[in-house]
């Protein structure tokens, strides 16, 4: 399964995975952008989420770009 995510690394409040009407996802993070704290943060979010281990979660593209596809 793929999911397409837009990243807001940095954010104050909770840390949460939201769901888009297009069924896209905004993940906001307290991580930031940096030596890709915010891609494990992801992963961890995700794993959470919907349940399954991070070793299974795989950035296909856009590792460097805040608009992500992930397969779980």
């Amino acid at each position: 399964m793929r999911i397409s995510v837009r990243v807001k690394p940095g954010t104050k409040g909770a840390t949460r995975l939201e769901k888009q009407p297009d069924g896209s996802y905004i993940a906001f993070l307290h991580a930031r952008a940096h030596d890709g704290e915010a891609n494990k943060a992801l992963i961890e979010l995700i794993s959470d989420e919907f349940k399954v281990p991070k070793t299974s979660i795989d950035i296909v593209a856009g590792a460097k770009s805040r608009d992500k596809i992930i397969e779980l």
